[in-house]
């Protein structure tokens, strides 16, 4: 399982420069992936592509980029002009996003995601693999191509927590990129869905990217306190719920690592077992010195 950090989150306050030198960070300390968050601050896509230009062998992902304000092509051309820019380093997430985010604050219908994000999908694969498309659905109809002469082929990750879109991530992506789910609904939900449908596909084994809150500290009481905080909001989401209630949990800690080396060689131990491929790494900063703390210590494990 590789292991990889996210930057750029809803608490962060850096600004590109600072997501450039982090990159640089993070690959001098021999980590593979760096994982940059789409929400209310920089374009992921384009931050991306920034640091690609200013590392050398980082893979760079965003996680994620939601499809309805950007049209299949649009994003499509954005996403392998970052490849180009990190000399095929870069991997595309996805996500429908909230119906917060989505109808209320962008004004856009969340209605039949799953027929959104299949007709999604049959324009902005082929495009990612470099061939032209034309398609004929409900929401788009597309006949388009490009031509980017240094770019190479974008691996797209879906964030699939659903039955239908765990169906989509497996027939036509890479696989998926997950947040606010625990080990229990990967083993039992997300991995045996995503790999049966990526196997009646004829497609490769699907890549499993686990994104979890983690702090390395001697009082998880308290650290457990403030992610309880940080995390109340996803409890109010539909699709979030409904992974902690797969869980067995009503409490959003239950989904991050939080303790010593101990808890937390355990947590990754499990999540190994389950086959995840991919842990991404949000540090919490619950006290002075925690994001050093942490850092140095998934240093250690990779």
């Amino acid at each position: 399982m590789r292991i990889g950090v996210m930057f750029g989150g809803t608490a962060y306050r850096g600004g590109l420069g600072d997501l450039v030198a982090r990159a640089q960070d993070l690959e001098a300390r021999g980590f593979p992936t760096m994982w940059v968050p789409n929400v209310f601050s920089v374009d992921a896509i384009t931050a991306c592509a920034v640091i690609g230009c200013q590392t050398e062998r980082i893979e760079l992902g965003t996680a994620v980029v939601p499809t309805h304000p950007r049209h299949p092509t649009a994003l499509a051309q954005q996403a392998l002009t970052a490849s180009a820019a990190a000399a095929g380093r870069f991997t595309l997430g996805i996500g429908l996003s909230h119906p917060a985010v989505i109808e209320r604050m962008l004004g856009l219908s969340y209605a039949r995601r799953a027929q959104h994000m299949r007709e999604y999908m049959e324009v902005l694969g082929p495009l990612l693999r470099g061939d032209p498309v034309k398609f004929e659905g409900d929401e788009y109809r597309v006949n388009f191509g490009l031509e980017l002469a240094d770019a190479q082929p974008v691996p797209v990750l879906i964030a699939a927590l659903g039955d239908q879109m765990l169906k989509i991530a497996g027939r036509h992506a890479d696989g998926t990129i997950l947040w606010m789910t625990g080990p229990r609904t990967i083993e039992q939900h997300i991995a045996p869905k995503l790999r049966a449908a990526a196997r009646e596909a004829g497609r490769p084994s699907p890549r499993i990217v686990a994104g979890m809150h983690i702090v390395l500290t001697a009082n998880a009481a308290a650290a457990n306190q403030q992610v309880s905080e940080m995390l109340a909001r996803y409890r109010q989401m539909p699709s979030y719920r409904a992974m902690l209630e797969i869980e067995g949990s009503d409490s959003p800690t239950d989904l991050a690592l939080v303790g010593d080396e101990k808890v937390l060689d355990a947590g990754l131990q499990r999540l190994r077992d389950l086959g995840v491929s991919d842990f991404e790494a949000s540090i919490v900063s619950t006290d002075d010195g925690a994001e050093a703390r942490t850092l140095q210590y998934l240093e250690s494990r990779l």
